[in-house]
C-alpha cells in the first residue's frame, strides 16, 4: 500500500503510529510518501520504507492535517509550509482522510487563519497590492530574520481576509493566472474523509 504522508502536528502523530504499527508486525508492505523534508526525516526515524511519485504516482491513502475545514468540505492549508507537495501528492491519491480537531472547523474558509500562497521568490512583491486589490492583507512570511523558504525553494505570502473568504473557487482561479503564483492553500473539490477530534 502506497501512502501519502502528511506535513505538521496531526500528520507527524499519524506517521509515528504507522512506524510503531509496522515495528509490532500489525501493519505490513506499506509504502510511504512524504509531503516534506521534515515528514521524510520523521518517517525514516520511524522505520517507514519510503517511494516518490516516480515510481507510484497513484497513492492509495493519504493522511494529512488542515487548517481549516468548511461545512461543504474545502480546505485551507499551508501553515506548515508544505502546500505546494501536499496539493500534489492530495489530488493523486485515492482516498484523502484530513485529521483536525474541532478548531479548525469553520463557517467560511479564511474565518481564522490566513490564505497562504507558495510564489516565486523572483517578483514576489508584484503580488501583494493584486492581494489587497481582493481585499485581503498579505504579508511575505518570514523565518528567523530572513523570508521563509520551503522545500523547493519559495517563497509564501500569508493573505488575511477580513470575515473570510467570500469566493473560494473564484479566488482560487484568479490567484491561478497569476505569473509566479505556484499553489494556494486551497483545496477545494476534493472531497476528503475528514476525521474530527473533540474534547
Amino acid at each position: 500500500m502506497v501512502v501519502g504522508l502528511g506535513t505538521g502536528v496531526t500528520a507527524s502523530e499519524a506517521v509515528r503510529e504507522i512506524g510503531r504499527r509496522l515495528a509490532a508486525g500489525q501493519v505490513s508492505d506499506i509504502v510511504g510518501i512524504p509531503t516534506s523534508n521534515a515528514t521524510r526525516d520523521l518517517a525514516r526515524e520511524a522505520g517507514i520504507p519510503l517511494t516518490d511519485l516516480s515510481a507510484n504516482p497513484r497513492i492509495d491513502l493519504t493522511i494529512d492535517g488542515a487548517d481549516e475545514v468548511s461545512p461543504a468540505g474545502d480546505l485551507l492549508k499551508g501553515l506548515g509550509g508544505a502546500l505546494l507537495r501536499e496539493k500534489i501528492i492530495a489530488v493523486n491519491s485515492k482516498r484523502l482522510v484530513i485529521v483536525v480537531d474541532e478548531t479548525k472547523l469553520v463557517s467560511r474558509l479564511g474565518e481564522r487563519a490566513p490564505l497562504p500562497m507558495e510564489v516565486l521568490p523572483f517578483g514576489w512583491n508584484t503580488h501583494l497590492d493584486f492581494l489587497r486589490d481582493l481585499g485581503a492583507d498579505p504579508v511575505l512570511r518570514i523565518g528567523g530574520a530572513a523570508p521563509f523558504v520551503t522545500d523547493d525553494g519559495h517563497y509564501i505570502i500569508d493573505a488575511r481576509f477580513p470575515g473570510g473568504i467570500n469566493d473560494p473557487h473564484a479566488l482560487a482561479d484568479a490567484l491561478a493566472r497569476r505569473p509566479g503564483v505556484l499553489e494556494t492553500g486551497l483545496f477545494l473539490g476534493m472531497a476528503p474523509e475528514v476525521i474530527v477530534g473533540r474534547r
